[in-house]
Protein backbone atom coordinates (compact mmCIF):
# COMPACT_ATOMS: atom_id res chain seq x y z
CA UNK A 1 0.00 0.00 0.00
CA UNK A 2 1.70 3.30 -0.47
CA UNK A 3 2.04 5.81 1.87
CA UNK A 4 -0.71 8.34 0.30
CA UNK A 5 -3.00 5.59 0.39
CA UNK A 6 -2.11 4.68 4.29
CA UNK A 7 -2.50 7.98 4.92
CA UNK A 8 -6.40 8.59 3.53
CA UNK A 9 -6.60 5.59 5.96
CA UNK A 10 -5.35 7.37 8.84
CA UNK A 11 -7.37 10.06 8.04
CA UNK A 12 -10.58 8.09 7.96
CA UNK A 13 -10.08 6.67 11.49
CA UNK A 14 -9.15 9.60 13.14
CA UNK A 15 -12.63 11.00 11.54
CA UNK A 16 -14.70 7.94 12.70
CA UNK A 17 -13.37 9.13 16.65
CA UNK A 18 -16.49 10.77 18.45
CA UNK A 19 -16.42 14.83 18.51
CA UNK A 20 -15.82 14.97 22.10
CA UNK A 21 -12.84 12.68 22.13
CA UNK A 22 -11.66 14.72 19.13
CA UNK A 23 -11.84 17.67 20.34
CA UNK A 24 -9.83 17.11 23.81
CA UNK A 25 -7.14 16.31 21.45
CA UNK A 26 -4.71 18.93 22.35
CA UNK A 27 -1.20 19.34 21.22
CA UNK A 28 -0.75 16.01 19.57
CA UNK A 29 0.91 14.91 16.56
CA UNK A 30 -0.45 11.77 14.77
CA UNK A 31 2.41 10.52 12.09
CA UNK A 32 3.20 7.87 10.49
CA UNK A 33 6.75 5.86 10.66
CA UNK A 34 7.71 2.60 8.34
CA UNK A 35 9.31 0.48 11.44
CA UNK A 36 9.65 1.37 14.63
CA UNK A 37 13.25 2.33 15.65
CA UNK A 38 15.54 0.23 17.73
CA UNK A 39 15.34 2.80 20.82
CA UNK A 40 11.43 2.91 20.56
CA UNK A 41 11.04 -1.39 20.79
CA UNK A 42 14.11 -0.85 23.95
CA UNK A 43 11.30 1.87 25.25
CA UNK A 44 9.00 -0.63 25.68
CA UNK A 45 10.56 -3.65 26.77
CA UNK A 46 10.63 -4.90 23.46
CA UNK A 47 12.74 -7.28 21.51
CA UNK A 48 12.38 -8.65 17.74
CA UNK A 49 11.36 -10.35 15.97
CA UNK A 50 8.33 -8.82 18.17
CA UNK A 51 7.42 -5.40 17.16
CA UNK A 52 4.38 -2.44 17.41
CA UNK A 53 1.75 -1.31 15.62
CA UNK A 54 1.84 1.88 17.19
CA UNK A 55 3.45 4.02 20.21
CA UNK A 56 2.50 6.75 22.22
CA UNK A 57 5.27 9.42 23.50
CA UNK A 58 4.19 12.18 25.35
CA UNK A 59 2.07 13.20 29.59
CA UNK A 60 -0.91 11.71 29.57
CA UNK A 61 -3.49 13.91 30.57
CA UNK A 62 -4.03 12.44 34.13
CA UNK A 63 -0.16 13.35 34.83
CA UNK A 64 0.26 16.46 33.58
CA UNK A 65 0.47 19.52 36.07
CA UNK A 66 -1.24 22.72 36.09
CA UNK A 67 1.79 24.19 34.57
CA UNK A 68 2.51 22.04 31.58
CA UNK A 69 1.97 24.19 28.87
CA UNK A 70 4.03 25.84 25.94
CA UNK A 71 5.36 21.49 25.48
CA UNK A 72 6.07 19.86 22.58
CA UNK A 73 3.37 18.22 21.44
CA UNK A 74 2.77 14.60 22.22
CA UNK A 75 3.41 12.23 19.92
CA UNK A 76 0.90 9.33 18.52
CA UNK A 77 3.05 6.87 15.51
CA UNK A 78 1.80 4.43 13.59
CA UNK A 79 4.49 1.99 12.34
CA UNK A 80 3.29 1.20 8.52
CA UNK A 81 5.36 -1.96 7.81
CA UNK A 82 4.04 -3.86 11.00
CA UNK A 83 -0.09 -2.77 10.82
CA UNK A 84 0.46 -4.17 6.90
CA UNK A 85 2.70 -7.41 7.75
CA UNK A 86 -0.57 -7.98 10.53
CA UNK A 87 -3.23 -7.84 8.02
CA UNK A 88 -3.96 -9.95 5.64
CA UNK A 89 -5.90 -7.92 3.20
CA UNK A 90 -6.69 -4.07 3.11
CA UNK A 91 -9.92 -4.33 5.35
CA UNK A 92 -7.80 -5.72 7.72
CA UNK A 93 -5.74 -2.79 7.54
CA UNK A 94 -8.21 -0.31 7.66
CA UNK A 95 -9.06 -2.14 11.56
CA UNK A 96 -5.44 -2.42 12.30
CA UNK A 97 -4.87 1.38 12.00
CA UNK A 98 -8.37 2.26 14.18
CA UNK A 99 -7.61 -0.28 16.65
CA UNK A 100 -3.92 1.34 16.84
CA UNK A 101 -4.97 4.44 16.78
CA UNK A 102 -7.51 4.39 19.65
CA UNK A 103 -5.28 2.19 21.73
CA UNK A 104 -2.71 4.70 21.87
CA UNK A 105 -4.94 7.68 21.93
CA UNK A 106 -6.00 5.75 24.73
CA UNK A 107 -2.72 5.50 26.44
CA UNK A 108 -2.91 10.40 25.91
CA UNK A 109 -6.02 10.15 28.14
CA UNK A 110 -4.56 8.29 30.94
CA UNK A 111 -5.30 4.63 30.38
CA UNK A 112 -3.40 2.02 31.25
CA UNK A 113 -2.28 -1.23 29.39
CA UNK A 114 -4.65 -3.00 31.56
CA UNK A 115 -7.49 -0.66 31.21
CA UNK A 116 -7.23 -0.58 27.25
CA UNK A 117 -6.45 -3.84 27.02
CA UNK A 118 -10.26 -4.58 28.77
CA UNK A 119 -11.91 -2.24 27.08
CA UNK A 120 -10.62 -4.00 23.54
CA UNK A 121 -11.80 -6.96 24.68
CA UNK A 122 -15.41 -5.66 25.72
CA UNK A 123 -16.11 -3.86 23.22
CA UNK A 124 -13.94 -4.66 20.06
CA UNK A 125 -13.70 -8.72 20.44
CA UNK A 126 -17.06 -9.12 21.96
CA UNK A 127 -15.81 -10.42 25.35
CA UNK A 128 -18.11 -10.03 27.85
CA UNK A 129 -17.12 -8.01 31.38
CA UNK A 130 -14.56 -9.72 33.62
CA UNK A 131 -15.82 -11.04 36.85
CA UNK A 132 -15.79 -9.35 39.95
CA UNK A 133 -14.90 -12.37 41.69
CA UNK A 134 -12.00 -13.60 39.58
Amino acid sequence: MTRAAFLRLVDEALDSIPEAFRDALVNIAIVVEDEPSDAQLVSVDIEPPDTLLGLYEGTPLTEREWAHGNALPDKVTLFQGPIEDASDDDDDVVVAIGETLIHEIGHYFGLSEEEIEAIEDQYWHGHDEPDAEQ
